[in-house]
């Protein structure tokens, strides 16, 4: 029985659904599942279908993975990385998003971009159109890559350093944000037919970016959409990793099953946040968490056992390997793991060491194909697993991955948003405007605290001074000059 509403009243928790434009994403081996359409992911209606559900779920979002290049590290190829479709094929995620954002009103979409494999200036057009297309519901989920396989794939020998990619997506980001805060002005556009003037060319200068990854000099091509720039997502852990999230990111993704690891993680990241000159609440951090829920708990403990039998354990092993770049095939069931400093994903490797984990310790971990914490129940004590990681580590909401689709996620919200709502762990309808002001309520904008601010073209009867946040890249010397389209 639940307690009633008025002594479990809460603050809404993020609710994101997980999800990849591919077969197998986290919890591996369950496309084969009878009822599973993830082979449909090349389609629309699997990705216009599911924006519909998720809404009709009040989800805050839809949350998008992405990688480029292949798992090969697990037994030194991609045979199984072929078999099980572990992230392989995998189609890009930003142009799913248009066709979402037609069916839907409110729903948000975090999209995972690489800036390594771009280019800031066609970056910035390709989000400035995503942000005029879903009115403000773009997010972008920064993440700087990690496998070998992508570094030769776009001609590089190797994959550049782990603290080397974070200083090139700092000069990155500080030019994408150069682009669409601080070339065109919110009143640059006059669309005014009689004198002939769509912008007002006074209104509109160009950039003049000389770093040390980038040299850019030009006027952004987008004009200024709700947002500006999309909701900035992160994803690493890392000591780098926290830094960066401090420095640039509205919302973070970390995963973990032990609680106490997990809250070490938020403390850690809102310290850094306060040490950058932020409010520790300008970060929403959202677990990853895997659910199978049931009418009863009967119903969902046959459920859960049956969803067992289709996944693949060993894949999830696989995409572990790849994200620590060890291959745990060399090892033994029982064997210790030389768990060693790595380019690959390193608060995944650490975490491992660690927890001290074997080949079977993971494989028994990964037994629904993924490596989220797996809630099993009604939606009563879904709710209640779910209340108790907010309580217990401080986490703002979750990422919801799938297991079977759509059921997974159709379950979720007809089972477990209610109970959700009950406590007021959920909300019961939608705030208006961008997905920034749905998540903060504080507005369309990035904060004036936040680094971005700084590169801001005003009016100049709202003229005021920039924020004091600089690059940390010591070789960026940007600037930026008056100049008319």
């Amino acid at each position: 029985m639940s307690p009633t509403p008025t002594t479990r009243q809460r603050k809404p928790i993020v609710l994101n659904a997980f999800n990849m434009n591919c077969v197998g994403h986290i919890n591996h081996g369950l496309w084969t599942h009878p009822r599973d359409r993830s082979t449909e992911y090349n389609t629309l209606p699997y990705w216009t279908d599911l924006a519909r559900t998720l809404e009709r779920g009040l989800f805050d979002g839809l949350f998008i993975a992405d990688i480029v290049g292949v798992y090969d590290v697990y037994q030194a190829g991609i045979d199984l990385t072929l078999r099980e479709s572990i992230q392989l094929p995998v189609n890009d995620p930003v142009v799913l998003v248009s066709a979402m954002a037609a069916v839907t009103q409110h729903l948000g979409f975090g999209v995972t971009v690489n800036p390594t494999t771009e280019h800031p200036y066609l970056l910035a057009r390709r989000f400035g159109t995503l942000d005029h297309l879903t009115t403000g519901r773009i997010g972008w989920n920064v993440v700087t890559g990690y496998l070998d396989s992508a570094a030769r794939a776009i001609g590089l020998p190797q994959q550049i350093g782990h603290d080397d990619r974070y200083d090139q997506a700092e000069e990155f980001l500080d030019v994408f944000y150069q682009l669409l805060e601080g070339s065109w002005r919110d009143d640059a556009v006059k669309a005014d037919k009689g004198a002939r003037i769509y912008t007002d060319p006074a209104a509109v200068r160009k950039i003049a970016h000389h770093g040390h990854h980038y040299q850019v000099e030009g006027v952004n091509l987008t004009a200024p959409s709700l947002q500006r720039t999309p909701v900035i997502y992160q994803a690493g852990t890392s000591d780098r990793g926290k830094a960066f999230a401090a420095r640039h990111a509205e919302a973070v993704f970390i995963s973990g099953n032990n609680k106490a690891l997990v809250r070490e993680s938020v403390v850690a990241l809102r310290q850094a946040a306060a040490d950058a000159g932020r409010a520790p609440e300008d970060l929403k951090i959202v677990l990853g968490v895997s659910v199978v829920p049931g009418r009863t708990e009967a119903e969902a403990r046959d459920k859960d056992a049956e969803y067992r039998r289709y996944a693949n354990p060993e894949a999830g092993l696989a995409h572990f390997a790849a994200g620590t770049g060890i291959d745990f095939a060399r090892y033994g069931l029982d064997e210790p793991i030389a768990y060693g400093q790595t380019n690959s994903i390193q608060s995944a490797v650490a975490l491992a060491k660690r927890q001290g984990w074997t080949r079977r310790g993971m494989l028994e971990q990964y037994a629904l194909g993924g490596r989220y914490p797996a809630i099993v129940g009604t939606g009563d004590q879904v709710a209640d697993a779910l209340q108790s990681w907010v309580d217990d580590t401080g986490v703002d909401g979750f990422n919801l991955t799938r297991t079977v689709v759509p059921e997974s996620f159709e379950d979720f919200i007809d089972i477990v948003v209610p109970e959700l709502q009950n406590r007021g762990l959920h909300k019961s309808s939608y705030t208006q405007g961008s997905l920034r002001h749905k998540l903060f309520g504080k507005g369309n904008r990035l904060p004036d605290q936040h680094p971005a601010a700084r590169w801001r073209h005003a009016a100049p009867a709202a003229a005021h001074p920039p924020a004091t946040a600089h690059s940390t890249t010591p070789t960026t010397t940007p600037t930026t000059e008056e100049s008319p389209a």
